[in-house]
């Protein structure tokens, strides 16, 4: 039973929740694509709840029950497989239980036993002494039966191999090259039997150096061969390498927000040393192997020719050794997956540790962030040590098996030479090709080694190539309507699931165009995801918004884009000149719109007082820059592009009451005709909006003018009261 329940990796940091549900599900007779299972989740950078893992479950027809259960009514009330809550922080399938043992499938590591204290350990969530822990029943429905599953796509590695096809002809090159190099290769065992057999024992010297200079010819051929086929594996191999991560990017830049929301920085940094990874093993070591697999094939053939025996020997001896390697397979695979949660770990860590260098000085957290590294550190170098046991165990059993086969083959035919069954020559010829053989299989085990590796990268490279896009093309329109006003129709959104808290319930909203609309509304209460809607960034859960009489579902993202400026609360400031980064998507810079930008955003004069001007350099994210800097430079990018909508989320929060009051004169006067959302809490910034909407709680509670809702004494007025109070 305990090697019997299917198994199944997560791919990411934060994809226990489906990797179990995939497996119950496996055990039942469906199998899902991971994928599915992940979208169903809804999976977020924090993980998943247990509540979407039950509503996933649900939906592919398991019924469900989460309940907090002690270890007795585990052995024997609850229904095996289910899934437990794992240290607060994961998710495992425990499959079977007994008054001394747990099995437990982890999806971050491997199936594995517990003792009842170990298992209790990592499960009980109360206080210590207590037993009680979390877990998810679920059992099938017929509803479940009748679904076939999602299948998982099997042609995973075809959107690799398409870009080797450019390169046929250097391919074709490499194969003659292989098979020119076996040819000369196979030639040496019958020179070396010449040369003792015929030269040493007849005394012929000038055989001896026939031999000789027929051994320098293939020595040199063998060498140009190996140069060549080095040049142009280096000239594949990087060029399909380049591909390979080009490719990559643009995907991610295709994948829709939502994606961006459920992964770790680390883990897509970590992606792209899988591309390499998967580019290494099919443009140098395949070849090679191929080469090997040649070589192993004729002087496995030139060995059975010469003595059977010998042939048969070597044969129970390299398959002792290639099973005894291939033992160790599923362990290499568990701590390749552990290295890669652990080294996108690492880097998420590093990348904190540099960017948040100064909130980390100003709150002396030095040490607790380095702590932080160290820790993953620990975890990496334990890792490695487990690795480097299992090599060492794997090593010392493969040259132990080899050593005793090259012992018992030397001993039989030393004694054949001297009953004269064998001549000298063939007696040395027979060592050289047992030492061929042997480092013809040690590399055919480092391809299957290297294979193993690639083929788990590759399951993480397909995980993001096989995504939808965020839109389609061929479904979308690509011609903005008739310039008209912004409608939402009862738009409610949730971030997660359906059993996730509403952020936004039955908005109703006209923005109408040309005008400027206002958004207030305590934190939280909605505003910047309702722009994120606006744009497009999600779909909303329930309900239409509509550019004119257009679903903008159904319009581009990538044309109404190019009609939306945008300054966010996260706007970036990339490593770049600073009139790139205004110009942002520009390959050539418009002066004339520039230096109208900046002027608008009043930055001016502090980039012309820059010794570099408008191309001094910014570090990463405005390093360097004030917020107020920051926010004036982004909201020179949205008026640079001059757009027919503008949306403003928090634009000016950063300001000094002097620049924001230029800014907002500079604006006011360059809005006119143009449809703006404006999100903001400042009094200055809101109160000459044609139309102002308060949020609360993801609802609309009152809109009208500045004059209008201060009359009222609602829920604006209460604002507008709060900030005069406190001098805002």
């Amino acid at each position: 039973m305990a090697r019997g329940f299917p198994f199944y990796q997560q791919l990411d940091a934060m994809d226990c929740g489906a990797a179990c549900l995939r497996m119950i599900a496996k055990h039942y007779g469906r199998v899902y694509n991971l994928d599915y299972l992940r979208e169903l989740t809804f999976m977020g950078k924090q993980g998943v709840s247990l509540l979407e893992i039950s509503d996933a479950a649900e939906h592919i027809g398991l019924q469900t029950l989460a309940v907090e259960t002690n270890y007795d009514q585990l052995i024997s009330v609850i229904p095996l497989p289910c899934i437990a809550h794992w240290k607060n922080d994961h998710f495992v399938v425990v499959y079977r239980a007994d008054k001394n043992f747990v099995w437990v499938a982890d999806p971050a590591s491997a199936k594995y036993k517990l003792t009842k204290a170990e298992f209790l350990q990592r499960w009980v969530q109360g206080k210590e002494g207590e037993e009680q822990g979390i877990a998810l029943l679920l059992q099938t429905t017929p509803e479940f039966l009748k679904h076939r599953g999602e299948e998982i796509d099997k042609g995973k590695i075809s959107f690799v191999l398409h870009y080797f096809k450019r390169y046929q002809s250097l391919i074709i090159q490499l194969v003659i090259g292989v098979f020119l190099g076996t040819i000369l290769q196979v030639l040496f065992p019958f020179l070396i039997k010449g040369i003792v057999d015929v030269g040493i024992a007849t005394n012929d010297i000038d055989f001896i150096y026939l031999i000789l200079i027929a051994q320098l010819l293939i020595y040199g051929t063998q060498i140009s061969v190996e140069y060549i086929r080095s040049w142009i594996l280096l000239h594949v191999g990087v060029r399909v390498n380049i591909s390979l991560i080009s490719d990559y990017l643009i995907k991610l830049t295709k994948l829709p927000l939502r994606f961006f929301d459920s992964r770790l920085a680390g883990d897509l940094v970590q992606r792209v040393n899988d591309h390499e990874r998967v580019q290494r093993f099919l443009s140098s070591t395949s070849l090679l192997s191929l080469f090997s697999l040649l070589n192993l094939i004729v002087f496995a053939a030139v060995l059975w020719y010469w003595n059977l025996t010998v042939f048969l020997l070597y044969t129970i001896g390299a398959s002792l050794n290639v099973a005894w390697v291939l033992m160790f397979n599923r362990w290499r695979r568990d701590l390749d997956y552990k290295r890669f949660d652990q080294s996108a770990e690492n880097q998420t860590n590093l990348m904190e540790l540099i960017y948040g260098m100064q909130d980390i000085k100003m709150f002396n957290a030095e040490k607790q962030k380095r702590w932080a590294w160290e820790r993953v550190q620990s975890q990496l170098f334990r890792t490695g040590i487990s690795n480097l046991k299992l090599t060492q165990v794997q090593k010392v059993g493969a040259i132990s098996i080899n050593e005793v086969k090259n012992l018992v083959i030397v001993f039989f035919v030393a004694r054949a030479v001297i009953n004269t069954d064998m001549t000298l020559g063939m007696l040395v010829a027979i060592q050289y090709i047992i030492g061929q053989l042997n480092s013809q299989i040690n590399q055919l085990l480092e391809f299957l080694f290297s294979f193993h590796e690639a083929s788990i990268s590759l399951s993480r490279m397909n995980e993001i190539h096989v995504k939808k896009d965020e839109e389609n093309q061929e479904e979308k329109i690509t011609i903005l309507p008739e310039y008209g006003d912004i409608s939402l129709d009862n738009v409610s959104f949730q971030y997660s699931g359906p059993n996730s808290p509403y952020v936004l319930r039955n908005v109703r909203l006209q923005i109408p165009k040309g005008k400027v609309t206002a958004i207030v509304g305590r934190s939280g209460s909605g505003k910047t995801t309702l722009l994120k809607l606006l744009l497009n960034f999600y779909p909303p859960s329930e309900g239409i918004i509509r550019v004119g009489d257009v679903n903008l579902a159904g319009l581009s993202n990538k044309l109404w884009r190019s009609k939306c400026g945008v300054v966010m609360q996260e706007g970036f400031i990339f490593s770049d000149t600073i009139a790139r980064n205004i110009a942002l998507g520009d390959e050539i810079i418009d002066k004339n719109k520039l230096l109208i930008a900046v002027k608008v955003a009043n930055i001016q004069g502090f980039i012309e007082s820059l010794d570099m001007g408008y191309n001094t350099r910014i570090g990463q994210n405005g390093m360097g820059l004030s917020q107020g800097q920051k926010q004036r430079l982004l909201i020179a990018r949205a008026v640079y592009k001059n757009p027919e909508y503008l949306f403003f989320d928090e634009a000016t929060t950063a300001l000094d009451s002097f620049n924001e009051m230029v800014i907002m004169e500079n604006l006011m006067e360059y809005f006119n005709r143009k449809t703006v959302v404006l999100v903001a809490h400042r009094l200055s910034t809101i109160k000459n909006a044609d139309n102002i909407i308060v949020l609360e709680d993801g609802e609309i509670v009152e809109q009208g003018t500045h004059e209008e809702l201060t009359y009222t004494r609602k829920a604006y007025y209460q604002i507008v009261r709060n900030q005069i109070e406190l001098g805002a």
